[in-house]
């Protein structure tokens, strides 16, 4: 490294441990959104609150209540005496289910018809068919166990029979489903990227804005000097961002690392290509910082919602699968979650870091050559 390169980044250094914002933005900031997502942006539903219309009151239907009541997926919240109480509960929000039991609920289970209500609150998409799923799965669990204890009761000894068909299911890698598990990974590209080309591209135009890269252009340093010189504090930080929320990740949240940490740092470091280029890109178009944010605000937005960070790119409809390919940040999401959550090794993997490569050498290129034209 010559005396000009290294110049430039003291000098960039010494600029970022002036200014506290810059350094609680990069240290504090992934902090606390790692914290805020792994424990907020969950898809695990639990102690739904639930409505209760019990007209039988009969043991019947307190062995039913005790069913939901054991599952962790409902709260026993309210006991109402009409159905338009559980409709104000639930307008109001209070409650996010309810069930009705019919008075003659003991009756009809001893003739074998009997039905109960289930009232399900369906303005949270998500939340109500996880609560949907849960409940039926519940009812049907409790009227298998009816049915088996009428059979023992009729004198069919149950242990000898055996259903037509069992399904064993097993989970891998995420035995327990567990959502932070999913996100965090996720929460990693998305502050590398962010970080990244937010602060290039601020930091460029802070030069701009103080009259200072008009001096650095006359000085002897070159073109490529001063954008390594420039950049490479922030890839730095954003290593160390990355150890920060891996270390959170893996020790607080439990997040599995499984994979080579070498080539998780490898794949960071071609997501970093990309999130540079585009901060340096930006700092060539704005003239002011808060131009620079607003321009790079325009590609982190369609990158963090059609990457797959939030929601599956499967769900997505086609045109925005087609978009989603042209975004760096989703072949990182596939290549993290699979190296920290999976431990496979680089084969499964190989298409979507040539693609990460790809884009990262072509956005980084085009955006140094613009950048020399304008410094020129």
């Amino acid at each position: 490294m010559n005396s000009r390169l290294a110049s430039i980044i003291r000098k960039e250094f010494i600029q970022i441990t002036r200014d506290k914002r810059t350094l609680v933005i990069i240290l504090v900031i992934p902090i606390i959104q790692l914290f805020l997502l792994g424990y907020s942006a969950t898809s695990d539903i639990r102690n739904v609150p639930l409505a209760v219309f019990d007209q039988c009151r009969c043991v019947e239907s307190r062995s039913l209540l005790d069913a939901y009541r054991a599952a962790d997926y409902f709260r026993l919240a309210y006991m109402v005496g009409s159905e338009d109480e559980i409709r104000v509960l639930i307008e109001q929000g209070d409650a996010r289910a309810g069930i009705i039991i019919p008075p003659d609920y003991n009756a009809a289970l001893a003739q074998g018809d009997a039905e109960v209500a289930f009232i399900l609150d369906g303005s949270d998409a998500t939340a109500g068919s996880t609560a949907l799923a849960a409940a039926t799965l519940i009812g049907q669990a409790h009227a298998t166990q009816l049915m088996l204890e009428r059979l023992e009761r009729s004198g069919i000894n149950v242990e000898n029979l055996q259903p037509p068909l069992e399904v064993h299911t097993r989970v891998w890698y995420n035995p327990d489903l567990v959502s932070s598990h999913f996100m965090i990974p996720g929460v990693i590209g998305m502050i590398l990227f962010a970080i990244t080309s937010l602060l290039t591209a601020t930091a460029i135009v802070r030069e701009r804005e103080r009259g200072t890269i008009e001096q650095l252009i006359v000085t002897p340093i070159r073109p490529w000097e001063l954008v390594v010189g420039k950049i490479l504090p922030y890839v730095i930080l954003a290593f160390i961002d990355t150890l920060e929320v891996l270390a959170i990740g893996h020790w607080w949240f439990g997040v599995p690392v499984r994979g080579d940490f070498s080539l998780i740092l490898g794949c960071s470091g071609l997501l970093l290509l990309s999130g540079l280029g585009i901060g340096l890109f930006a700092s060539t178009i704005a003239n002011t910082q808060q131009e620079a944010m607003l321009t790079v605000w325009m590609t982190l937005l369609p990158s963090i919602f059609l990457s797959g960070f939030f929601f599956p790119l499967e769900a997505m409809p086609r045109v925005l699968q087609w978009i989603s390919y042209v975004i760096p940040l989703r072949y990182y999401l596939i290549i993290i979650r699979a190296l920290l959550i999976k431990g496979v090794g680089a084969g499964p993997i190989w298409s979507e870091i040539l693609a990460l490569t790809l884009f990262g050498i072509a956005i980084m290129g085009a955006a140094s050559a613009r950048f020399r034209k304008r410094l020129d």
